[in-house]
């Protein structure tokens, strides 16, 4: 197999991942998003924790990666907790497809702060999947926009997330960055949950765990996946998380997208397989 069918297949593997736990998350019920989120993040630290130890890495990293170590942890703490409100009150498929604009603001992001040149294709791409991203939405000024808006807040900070990794680089090892972000998060959103905890039922803590355990499976698999295989050559398979959300969405809770959510869906995959076959004749010429 080569390295960019494995780096194919483990962001497959990862999308189920990101997927699972999301169903999840949702099938937990009606529990503070925090502390949805605490747990979640728990189970991620306690084996990223694993890693850590077994390769005899740091913990937290090196202190001259400090300040983006913990900028990286702050964004997708906030990035998560709005993502995981989206589930609870969005159709599954529509949660997570706004949370997939997150690639797109990336570019903006890398163009603002990183100083990397934004090229005409990235541009057009972005406003049609901004374009898609109002079918989803179908603004209008009440109450039932904000899920919404938490959905895109979540890809918002996401991508806020995803920018200060392209700084990072290689400077930490994967695991190392996991077990700092998740163990972040832990502390951070702790005294929010003990003011607000509710009691669980053995089964809603039970579909935490695994909503935990499928989070680390997806992060994995992504970090380990882009170390195979270039972004530009693979990231448009991680768009199936939205497919395998569909099928949960349909078969676990009954939601069924309506038409112009499709139609949303549909736009913002051509757009992202608009910028992938850019990519891919700009690597042709450049051979």
């Amino acid at each position: 197999m080569t390295n960019r069918n494995k780096g194919i297949l483990l962001l497959l593997v990862s999308s189920f991942g990101f997927a699972m736990m999301a169903a999840f998350v949702k099938l937990s019920g009606d529990l503070p998003t925090v502390q949805k989120t605490l747990f979640r993040n728990l189970i991620s630290a306690i084996i990223s924790f694993g890693f850590v130890i077994y390769y005899k890495e740091r913990l937290f990293g090196k202190r001259e990666n400090q300040k983006f170590l913990l900028l990286r942890s702050a964004l997708g703490t906030l990035g998560i907790v709005f993502f995981f409100y989206a589930i609870d009150e969005l159709v599954l498929s529509d949660a997570d497809m706004l949370n997939k604009l997150s690639p797109f603001l990336t570019i903006i992001f890398s163009a603002v702060f990183l100083k990397e040149t934004a090229r005409r294709f990235q541009i057009i791409a972005i406003i049609i999947a901004f374009l898609g991203t109002l079918l989803i939405i179908k603004p209008e000024f009440s109450v039932d926009t904000i899920p919404y808006l938490a959905g895109i807040l979540s890809a918002v900070f996401a991508a806020g997330a995803y920018t200060v990794l392209r700084v990072l680089g290689q400077k930490e090892k994967f695991y190392t960055v996991v077990f700092y972000f998740s163990f972040f998060s832990t502390v951070v959103l702790l005294p929010f949950v003990i003011m607000w905890y509710e009691p669980m039922e053995t089964r809603q803590l039970i579909y935490l765990i695994l909503a935990g355990i499928f989070a680390t499976l997806g992060q994995f698999g992504i970090t380990i996946a882009y170390k195979y295989a270039p972004a530009k050559e693979i990231s448009i398979f991680f768009y199936s998380t939205v497919v395998y959300s569909a099928l949960i969405s349909i078969v676990l809770f009954g939601q069924i997208p309506d038409i112009l959510s499709i139609a949303g869906y549909i736009i913002i995959f051509s757009a992202s397989f608009y910028m992938f076959i850019k990519n891919k004749e700009g690597d042709k010429a450049g051979a």
